[in-house]
């Protein structure tokens, strides 16, 4: 019961997560790929609640000028306090891709708030952390659920069939294990075209991830499928007349589920952290569609990386992500490592006390 509420709580705290990535276009206060040139590498902004010792039941911030003498130093004027409104019409935006709307959870009139700071285009850093993590989820999401789903359909054939079709699979496995993961990566990317659209672009880098990591799961689902093949309910079914369609689907396919969950949560945050890589050294999304790899991409420049700390909070931002994966990853893991006893009658006890039997035959 304890294993279950961890679970819970790890995919509660994954679900708010995500949720947060998800209602983006309403959370970011700005276009993520409008540009206000006059405020490059513009500081974060402090939010006040009091000025002169009262304190106001709005909170405000301060416009920002440049300092005196300085043509790249802002300073916070204390004469133009610009108060913060809630629940403002903005830039236009679509909810989950189809709904229209322009309502924003905060902004400003008559200037713009840098909560995070501003890049060199002067847009705005909440807003592209919150949709660039749009593109990067998505991509480690779809990776993990093509490598997931081209993994546990080849394990299962190797594991089943066996003979020519286990050895052709398993040794082509063991080649991409063997190959250094991140190598592997680039050169496939880099064999596929290099100017394309974003769109093109997202789609390659579905592709590459599913290439590259399929091998992993094949084989831990080809171990399970060969110890379940042989286990005393499947050869029952079989001597009942029962076809390889049959025991694949109803038998030896959910006791591969576990196994697939597990590798799934470990995946989706490695994938993330693939596209990443990719955008970073310029082979994934390109600008000025905004990911987490491209975000990062401008610490490549020298004076950015020591002249402007907030560039670098696009890499903290899939460690919540990370943490939460890794956690419910862990929890599937014990779950699955519990002691099952084999019953009387041919089915599992599991430590809740409940008698599994297997499926009865169509």
């Amino acid at each position: 019961m304890m294993r279950r509420r961890r679970i819970r709580r790890w995919l509660v705290a994954l679900f708010v997560l995500h949720a947060g990535v998800v209602l983006a276009g309403f959370l970011a206060p700005y276009d993520p790929v409008e540009q206000d040139r006059q405020h490059a590498y513009l500081p974060p902004m402090r939010i006040h609640f009091s000025e002169h010792g009262h304190i106001h039941a709005r909170p405000f911030f301060y416009a920002q000028r440049l300092r005196e003498g300085s043509f790249e130093e802002f300073t916070e004027d204390p004469s133009n306090a610009i108060p913060i409104h809630f629940f403002s019409s903005g830039a236009r935006y679509r909810l989950l891709g189809f709904v229209s709307l322009r309502v924003h959870l905060f902004g400003a009139d008559g200037a713009r708030l840098y909560l995070l700071g501003s890049d060199g285009f002067g847009r705005d850093q909440l807003s592209r952390i919150l949709c660039g993590g749009q593109i990067s989820l998505l991509a480690g999401l779809l990776g993990a659920g093509c490598v997931v789903f081209l993994g546990g359909l080849l394990g299962t054939a190797a594991g089943f069939y066996g003979g020519w079709r286990d050895v052709l699979l398993m040794r082509m496995a063991e080649l991409f294990l063997a190959l250094p993961w991140l190598y592997l990566l680039l050169a496939l990317r880099a064999f596929l075209p290099l100017a394309v659209s974003p769109s093109r672009a997202f789609l390659l880098v579905i592709v590459v991830l599913a290439a590259v990591g399929w091998a992993r799961p094949a084989r831990l689902v080809r171990g399970v499928v060969l110890s379940v093949k042989e286990r005393d309910f499947v050869r029952a079914a079989r001597g009942f007349g029962a076809g390889d369609a049959h025991l694949v689907r109803r038998h030896i396919r959910p006791e591969t589920r576990s196994v697939l969950l597990t590798q799934a949560t470990v995946l989706v945050p490695q994938f993330v952290l693939a596209e990443m890589t990719l955008s970073f050294l310029g082979l994934g999304i390109p600008e000025p569609v905004a990911s987490w790899g491209n975000l990062l991409a401008i610490l490549q420049q020298y004076s950015v990386l020591v002249s402007y700390w907030w560039m670098y909070l696009p890499a903290l931002a899939i460690v919540p992500f990370f943490v939460g994966y890794q956690g419910l990853a862990n929890a599937l893991q014990v779950d699955v490592a519990t002691p099952k006893i084999e019953g009387k009658r041919g089915g599992i006890l599991h430590d809740e006390g409940a008698l599994y039997s297997p499926a009865p035959i169509d």
